[in-house]
C-alpha cells in the first residue's frame, strides 16, 4: 500500500501497479494502437497512391504521430488515465495526491514513453519500474503520476468480539485521539484471530498491546480486567464515539451494551465481575467462552397467609359460603396430576 496526501491533508492508501500489470496494459493498448495504424495505413497508400513521394511520407509520419502518440495521450486525458489495456486489467492512472490526470499529466507520459517504451522497446521503463519504489516510470516521474490497481480483492474480515456487558461504557472518559491507526489494526487483527492462536501466545500478545494502548492514552490498564476484554473494551468505545459521531445523539454505553446483549455471547466471560477469571486473578486464554446455561426461574413466592394453595397448573373450584373448595380429587383418591415438574 502507498500512503498518498491529498490537498486537504487527507491521507489516501492506494496499492500502486506492478510491473507484470502495467506491462500487459501496455501490451493490449500496443496492439489496440497497432491495428488501427495498420488500417490507417493501408486507407492511405489506397487513397494517397497518386500523390509524389514527399506527400505520402509526410502523411505516414503524420498518421504515425497521430495514431500511436495523440490517440494514447486522448484516450487517457478523456478518460481521466483509463486506458484500454487499463481498464482491461483494473488500472487507473492518478496525480500524486490521488486526483484524476489532465491533459498535461497525459502530454507529458506519452510524449517520455515514445522514447522510453517505442524507441527501446519499453527496456528503460522496466528499468524504471523496477528502480522506484512505487513503481514508476520515467513518464510518471516527469509527469507526476502514478499508476494504481482500481480493482482490489476483497476479503473476509473477521468477527470483532464484543467485550463483556459489565464492561460496556466503563472506558467513556478515555483519550483515545493520540492513539495511531496502526495500532487499532493491530489490536482489530488481534481480536479476530484470537481464537486461532495458542492461549499462551494469545495472553502475551494481548498483554502487549494492552501496555502500548494504556501508553498511548495515558490511563493505566484497570486491576482485574483480562486484557483481551480491555481491548475489545476500548474498540467498541471508539466505534461508539465514530458512530455518534457519524450519526449524531444516542448514548455510548446504551448502544455499547445493546450491541454486546445482542451478539448472545460473551467471549470474556461472564456478566458478573465478581464470577470472572479476572476478579480472582487468574487469567483466561484469549478465547470464546461459551456463555452460561440460563438456571430455571425461582419459584413463585409463598401465598399470604390464609390463602388457599393451589396447586399448579391446577383450577380452583368457585367458593362456596365464602370458602374456597379445594379441587376434586379424582377416582381413587387420587389428585388429577398437572404435569408440572419442580426445578432441582
Amino acid at each position: 500500500m502507498s500512503e498518498l496526501v491529498t490537498g486537504e491533508a487527507v491521507a489516501l492508501e492506494l496499492r500502486p501497479a506492478r510491473l507484470p500489470s502495467r506491462a500487459l496494459a501496455v501490451l493490449l493498448d500496443l496492439v489496440a494502437a497497432m491495428a488501427v495504424y495498420v488500417a490507417v495505413t493501408i486507407a492511405l497508400v489506397a487513397s494517397t497512391a497518386s500523390l509524389d513521394e514527399a506527400a505520402q511520407t509526410a502523411l505516414s509520419i503524420a498518421s504515425f504521430v497521430l495514431v500511436l502518440v495523440g490517440a494514447p495521450i486522448a484516450v487517457e486525458t478523456l478518460s481521466h488515465g483509463r486506458s484500454l489495456g487499463k481498464m482491461a486489467c483494473g488500472l487507473r492512472v492518478v496525480r500524486d495526491d490521488g486526483g484524476p490526470i489532465r491533459f498535461r499529466h497525459a502530454l507529458v507520459r506519452g510524449l517520455i514513453g515514445v522514447i522510453e517504451i517505442l524507441m527501446t522497446f519499453g527496456i528503460v521503463a522496466c528499468i524504471a519500474s523496477f528502480v522506484s519504489a512505487r513503481g514508476r516510470r520515467l513518464g510518471d516521474v516527469f509527469a507526476g503520476t502514478l499508476v494504481v490497481r482500481e480493482r482490489i480483492p476483497v476479503t473476509r474480515t473477521g468477527f470483532v468480539p464484543p467485550p463483556p456487558p459489565w464492561l460496556a461504557g466503563r472506558f467513556s472518559q478515555l483519550d483515545l485521539s493520540a492513539v495511531p491507526d496502526g495500532l487499532w489494526l493491530a489490536v482489530r487483527q488481534y481480536l479476530t484471530r484470537m481464537q486461532q492462536l495458542d492461549p499462551q501466545v494469545g495472553w502475551s500478545m494481548a498483554e502487549r498491546l494492552a501496555s502500548d494502548l494504556a501508553a498511548r492514552t495515558g490511563a493505566p490498564v484497570p486491576q482485574g480486567i483480562p486484557p483481551a476484554a480491555y481491548l475489545a473494551a476500548v474498540v467498541q468505545e471508539r466505534q461508539a464515539r465514530e458512530a455518534r459521531r457519524a450519526f449524531g445523539g444516542g448514548s455510548g454505553a446504551s448502544s455499547a451494551s445493546a450491541s454486546a446483549l445482542a451478539t448472545g455471547a460473551a467471549p470474556f466471560g461472564g456478566a458478573d465481575p465478581a464470577g470472572s477469571p479476572a476478579a480472582s486473578g487468574e487469567p483466561s486464554p484469549s478465547a470464546f467462552v461459551p456463555p452460561a446455561v440460563a438456571t430455571p426461574p425461582a419459584a413463585p413466592p409463598a401465598a399470604a397467609a390464609g390463602a388457599p394453595a393451589v396447586p399448579p397448573g391446577g383450577r380452583s373450584e368457585p367458593a362456596r359460603d365464602g370458602r374456597p373448595v379445594a379441587p376434586a380429587e379424582a377416582p381413587g383418591g387420587r389428585r388429577p396430576g398437572t404435569g408440572f415438574v419442580p426445578p432441582a
